[in-house]
């Protein structure tokens, strides 16, 4: 067996939202706990959220988005858990309610059925945070076992400056202690 596939895998999905361009340092934190890391995009956070040559250089492998063709071979080992960052209010919600019409919402999907651990570290606007329906979801997927790092809007400090996204605290809530 080879040193990689000696590695737990952990799948990184990835929303649009404009931290997404900083998902390398979820990588870089998870490469240095030990793990192996495959990237799953929503279709709209491939067009130009994140720098995707670069995290496929990271990852030493191709950035999935689309579901492949009956017999590709699967370009990812199964998961050994998940990491949501960011999450948006779309992924959030069609999530719970159990609709998987991108790659990325029915690997969510799955993951669940297959009782992998998930973290999801959320990035929405207060006012989207706000809706019946995201509180509704959160509430959902709490109580599927699902762990969510703390909130985080984007919206700007009184200082004028951003809040720092918290991509380690997705690595923390996977962490067996966590559980």
């Amino acid at each position: 067996m080879t040193e990689q596939a000696e590695k737990p895998f952990l799948y990184v999905v990835v929303c649009a939202a404009g931290i997404a361009a900083d998902v390398s340092k979820l990588i870089t934190a998870a490469q240095e706990r030990n793990w192996d890391v495959g990237v799953i995009a929503t279709p709209v956070a491939m067009r130009g959220f994140f720098d995707t040559t670069a995290v496929e250089t990271q990852t030493r492998r191709p950035i999935r988005s689309a579901w492949r063709s009956p017999g590709d071979p699967r370009p990812f080992p199964a998961p050994d858990a998940v990491a949501v960052a960011p999450a948006t209010f779309n992924t959030i919600n069609k999530w719970a309610a159990g609709i998987a019409d991108t790659l990325a919402l029915g690997t969510l999907c799955e993951a669940y059925g297959l009782g992998v651990p998930i973290a999801v570290l959320p990035c929405v606007a207060d006012a989207l945070a706000a809706h019946p329906a995201y509180r509704a979801s959160l509430a959902r997927l709490r109580e599927m076992g699902v762990r969510f790092g703390d909130p985080y809007s984007g919206e700007p400090l009184q200082d004028g400056g951003r809040g720092e996204f918290a991509w380690e605290r997705a690595l923390d809530l996977l962490a067996p202690d966590a559980r």
